[in-house]
C-alpha cells in the first residue's frame, strides 16, 4: 500500500515537473499616454525613473519582461515646445529615456503626428526600440508605405505586424502584436487605412507566425471592443488613448489602459504551456506614487532635460516648482473636451484674465487649442503645470469692441466646436440660442470691454477678430517691460490667480 502511495506521489510530482517544464513565462510592462518624463504632483506620483524601477524588479522575478508603449508620448509636453542647442525639442527627451529604459516595442499614437514630418523622422531614427503599425502608413510623392528609420545611412521600414519570440529552456514561444491607430490628427503625410480593414488584412497571417496574438493599440475603447468582437480569439488587447485606467471585460477578453503620464502602469504575467498550446494571463494594475522609488540612472537623464526646462521658464516665473493650487476636483484639459465644451480649467483660465484686467472686463475668452496639455491637473497643481497647459504663452489684451462683433465672434467660436477655434470663456453664456454677457442679453451698439489672449485678435482662429476692424474700437497692451503687470505672459495672469483663491 505504502509502495502504491509512493508511486501516486512521484508519478504527480513528475507530471508536475513535467508541465512546468512546458511552461515559457512572460511579463509585459504596458504604459501608454505619456507626456511628461518628470514625476508629478510635486513628484509624488509618475515619472519614468518610477517605471524603470518597477521594470527592474519585474526583470528580477522573470528574465523575459518587456516594456511596452501604446501610443502617445511625443506631444504634448512643455519640453517639446522649447529649444535646446537651437533645435526644437519635440520629444527629443521622450526618446532619450524611452531608449534608456529600455521600451521593446511602440504604437504611434494621435499625437505622434502632431509633430512635422521633419520632426517625426528625427525621433523616429533616434529611437532604439521597435515601432509597430497595421494602419498608418506614410505619404510621400503621392506614394505610400511604411514609416522607417534611417540609421547608419541605412533605411529599415517600421513593422506593419511583430513578432516577439522567446526562448526558456529550450522552450520556445511566439507572440504577435496587432496595432492600430486612432485617425484622429490628419496631416498631410500620414495615410491611415481603416481600422478593420488593416485588422482583417494582416491578422491571418499574423496568427498563423504566432502562437499567441495580443493587441496593443491607440484607439477609443468602444473601438477596441469592436475590434474584440471582429477578433474573439485575441485575448488582451493593451490599449492608450483615454488616459485613465480601466479593465474591461468582453467575453473571455480583456481591454487594460493604464492612467497618462505613467501614475500607473498594467503588469501582464503570461504563462505559455507549449505542449497544450494554452496561455494563461493575469494582469496587475501597479500605481506608480511615493512608495515607489526612483531609479537613479533614468532620473539622470530625467533631471537633465528638467534643468533645460526649468532654465527657460526661470526666465519667465521665479520657483516654478512651488504649488501655487490644490484642485479639490479634477480640472479637465483635454483636447476633445476643451475644443468642444466648457471645462473648468478653461473658466479658470478665462477668469484669470478678468481678474487681471486694468478695467472691469465683460466677458473674457481663450482659444481652446491654446490649452495643450491634454490631460486633468489633480491635487497639487505647480508652476510648471500651468505652463503645460498654456506652452505656447503670450499676452493678455482687453479691448473696447461693439456689442454686433462680439456676437459674432462668440457665435464663430460655438460653432467651431471640435476644432481650437472653440472658446472657453467668463461671464458670457449662450441661453437659448441667445448670448448672455454679463447677465445680459448682447445689445448689438454697446460697447464692451473684454479680455482675450493676444492670439485671437490675429485673426488666426477667427477670421473677424482683428485689429483692423472698425467694430474694434481699443486694444489694450501690457507694456513688456513692465515686470508687475501679469498680463504680459498668461502662464503669470492664471498662477496669480490661482494663488489669490486657493
Amino acid at each position: 500500500m505504502k509502495t502504491i502511495k509512493y508511486l501516486v506521489s512521484l508519478f504527480l510530482v513528475l507530471l508536475l515537473a513535467s508541465c512546468k517544464s512546458n511552461n515559457v513565462n512572460v511579463t509585459l510592462l504596458q504604459l501608454n499616454d505619456v507626456y511628461e518624463i518628470s514625476a508629478l504632483e510635486g513628484g509624488k506620483v509618475g515619472g519614468m525613473a518610477r517605471v524603470e524601477t518597477v521594470y527592474k524588479q519585474l526583470l528580477n522575478e522573470n528574465p523575459n519582461t518587456y516594456i511596452l508603449m501604446a501610443g502617445d508620448f511625443l506631444n504634448p509636453s512643455l519640453l517639446g515646445t522649447l529649444k535646446y542647442q537651437g533645435q526644437n525639442i519635440r520629444g527629443k527627451q521622450m526618446i532619450e529615456v524611452m531608449n534608456a529604459l529600455p521600451i521593446k516595442l511602440a504604437t504611434f499614437g494621435n499625437h505622434e503626428f502632431d509633430l512635422n514630418e521633419a520632426d517625426l523622422q528625427k525621433r523616429l531614427n533616434e529611437s532604439t526600440f521597435d515601432w509597430v503599425s497595421a494602419n498608418t502608413k506614410r505619404i510621400k510623392n503621392d506614394s505610400i508605405s511604411l514609416f522607417y528609420k534611417e540609421q547608419n545611412n541605412q533605411i529599415t521600414p517600421l513593422f506593419e505586424t511583430y513578432i516577439l519570440e522567446v526562448i526558456q529552456k529550450n522552450q520556445k514561444f511566439k507572440i504577435g502584436f496587432l496595432s492600430l491607430t486612432i485617425d484622429d490628427t490628419k496631416k498631410n503625410y500620414v495615410s491611415y487605412e481603416d481600422k478593420f480593414l488593416s485588422a482583417k488584412r494582416v491578422y491571418k497571417g499574423l496568427k498563423s507566425q504566432s502562437d499567441l496574438v495580443l493587441g496593443l493599440t491607440h484607439l477609443k475603447k468602444a473601438t477596441d471592443g469592436e475590434l474584440l468582437k471582429q477578433f474573439p480569439e485575441i485575448p488582451l488587447i493593451m490599449g492608450g488613448h483615454e488616459h485613465t485606467n480601466m479593465f474591461l471585460t468582453q467575453g473571455a477578453s480583456h481591454i487594460t489602459k493604464a492612467d497618462a503620464n505613467a501614475k500607473s502602469v498594467y503588469v501582464h504575467r503570461i504563462v505559455y504551456n507549449t505542449k497544450i498550446k494554452k496561455a494563461t494571463i493575469n494582469s496587475t494594475l501597479v500605481y506608480l506614487d511615493s512608495t515607489i522609488v526612483q531609479d537613479a540612472e533614468i532620473l539622470k537623464i530625467v533631471n537633465k532635460w528638467q534643468a533645460i526646462q526649468d532654465a527657460q521658464i526661470k526666465g519667465v516665473i521665479k520657483n516654478p516648482e512651488a504649488v501655487v493650487y490644490h484642485a479639490q476636483v479634477p480640472l479637465d484639459g483635454k483636447d476633445t473636451p476643451v475644443r468642444s465644451v466648457q471645462t473648468n480649467l478653461g473658466q479658470i483660465i478665462a477668469q484669470s484674465m478678468a481678474a487681471a484686467s486694468k478695467s472691469s472686463v465683460d466677458c473674457a475668452f481663450v482659444n481652446g487649442g491654446s490649452i495643450r496639455i491634454d490631460d486633468e491637473l489633480r491635487g497639487a497643481i505647480t508652476g510648471i503645470d500651468i505652463f503645460r497647459v498654456l506652452p505656447f504663452g503670450g499676452s493678455v489684451y482687453e479691448l473696447d469692441i461693439k456689442g454686433a462683433l462680439l456676437k459674432e465672434v462668440l457665435d464663430y467660436g460655438q460653432k467651431a466646436a471640435g476644432t481650437g477655434a472653440y472658446l472657453q470663456r467668463f461671464n458670457a453664456e449662450l441661453v437659448h440660442e441667445s448670448w448672455i454677457v454679463n447677465g445680459k442679453p448682447i445689445n448689438n451698439q454697446k460697447v464692451y470691454h473684454i479680455a482675450l489672449s493676444d492670439y485671437l485678435i490675429k485673426g488666426f482662429d477667427i477670421p473677424m477678430l482683428v485689429e483692423s476692424n472698425p467694430q474694434v474700437l481699443k486694444v489694450y497692451k501690457p507694456l513688456e517691460t513692465d515686470s508687475t503687470d501679469v498680463r504680459v505672459d498668461i502662464r503669470k495672469t492664471v498662477i496669480a490667480y490661482l494663488k489669490s483663491i486657493k
